[in-house]
């Protein structure tokens, strides 16, 4: 009990916060017997979390004898985050609650080249809107994550030489939406937060995974020892710029040749499909698009196309597998809606080129938050920093001025 006191001198009401996260009541004895605090420094944390509303009563603790034991457990409606997922070509706002039930979502076309004025001012409208639909005031909104489809400095939120994001490099992100919303704003590339979010949603216990995003571009998010790993300059898991050796030849839009993107990405093999003369119904497969939907329809040339795509994703995982040793390899975007032929690839030459030992409690699957995936991770981003022991602190201090 000494070693327990000594853990929590000091201990505050966000602090006190932290244990009742997980959304499980708890009485006030139990507090006690897990902090080693006094009965008294209890109620007063609980009463200022009650205050500002973070937690609430629930009154069916099991009784020994005599009145029911009051429980308090996490109380999800006492604040909303909004969660915004932007893609190449479109975007999806939402708004959850504090354990990322989703109350209201839109989804629209938006181009992100049309520059971050554009994209962002949409989203401001939008979550303004949903927060009117919700009789919500903007006041109730802690925080909002933002996942970008670029490299970001998270610590800045400011986007970071994205090749497919033009105006946008070193946008003050943060900045320009705290003009218009008064919340915590937070920054990321798309595919890390696809990446909490595919943890959050289908493999919660899992601390060693890699998400794979194969759309428009390809790129990786990595959860190590449960926590997601940005890398010194934000970029960790850009495996869509290593070279294979398919590819040697083939110019990327980075600039250098050979990339994996310039090969197995959703343009690449519509280009390599319209220059063979393939068509699907009457037309060429000119799009991502029609490449997932004449692989879906049977049409051998895509099947095979996609196969192969597979197959060069799987030899740049077959190194991520020896360095990183994840448990699981998600693989989401919109390519992975082609099916199973994407996967058979992948897994035909990670299986075969990998250590016995590094897959043989490896699991390579189909996203299960499918497109969700990046709405799910910025809500748990925002969440996170939301009910953060810095976050409660301050709107503690903020209740005692």
């Amino acid at each position: 009990m000494v070693e327990i006191q000594k853990k929590f001198i000091g201990f505050s009401s966000a602090a006190l916060f932290q244990i009742l996260r997980d959304g499980q009541p708890r009485t006030k004895a139990e507090l006690v017997d897990i902090t080693g605090l006094s009965r008294s420094t209890i109620q007063l944390r609980i009463e200022t979390l009650l205050e500002l509303g973070l937690l609430a009563p629930v009154n069916d603790a099991v009784s020994t004898g005599g009145r029911p034991s009051a429980q308090v457990a996490l109380n999800p409606t006492a604040r909303v985050v909004a969660a915004v997922d932007f893609g190449a070509t479109q975007a999806s706002v939402a708004i959850t609650d504090l354990t990322g039930v989703i109350l209201a979502r839109t989804s629209s076309k938006i181009i992100i080249a049309d520059g971050p004025e554009t994209c962002l001012g949409w989203m401001v409208r939008t979550i303004r809107s949903e927060l009117a639909a919700l009789h919500l005031k903007e006041a109730d909104l802690i925080s909002i994550g933002i996942g970008l489809p670029g490299p970001v400095e998270h610590s800045t939120g400011r986007p970071s030489n994205p090749p497919i994001m033009p105006g946008w490099d070193d946008f003050d992100v943060p900045g320009f939406v705290n003009h218009h919303l008064k919340a915590t704003v937070l920054v990321d590339n798309d595919v890390n937060i696809m990446a909490l979010g595919e943890q959050k949603f289908a493999w919660p216990d899992t601390e060693n995974m890699v998400f794979l995003k194969a759309s428009t571009g390809i790129g990786s998010g990595i959860i190590s020892s449960g926590i997601l790993q940005r890398g010194a300059e934000g970029i960790a898991g850009d495996i869509g710029h290593v070279q294979i050796a398919r590819g040697h030849s083939v110019p990327c839009r980075c600039g250098n040749s050979g990339c994996l993107e310039a090969m197995a990405a959703g343009p690449a093999l519509a280009q390599q499909l319209t220059l063979a003369g393939v068509n699907f119904k009457g037309k060429p497969i000119a799009t991502l698009s029609d490449v997932v939907a004449a692989t879906k329809a049977g049409e051998l040339a895509a099947i095979q196309a996609v196969r192969q795509a597979g197959r060069d994703i799987g030899e740049v995982l077959t190194t991520c597998v020896s360095v990183l040793n994840p448990s699981v390899i998600a693989i989401g975007g919109s390519l992975a809606l082609a099916g199973e032929h994407l996967l058979a690839g992948v897994r035909e030459v990670v299986y075969s080129r990998s250590m016995p030992l590094a897959t043989e409690h490896l699991t390579i699957a189909q996203s299960r938050a499918g497109l969700d995936a990046g709405i799910i991770g910025a809500s748990v981003m925002a969440i996170e920093y939301a009910l953060s022991i810095e976050s409660v602190d301050a709107m503690a201090a903020a209740l005692e001025s």
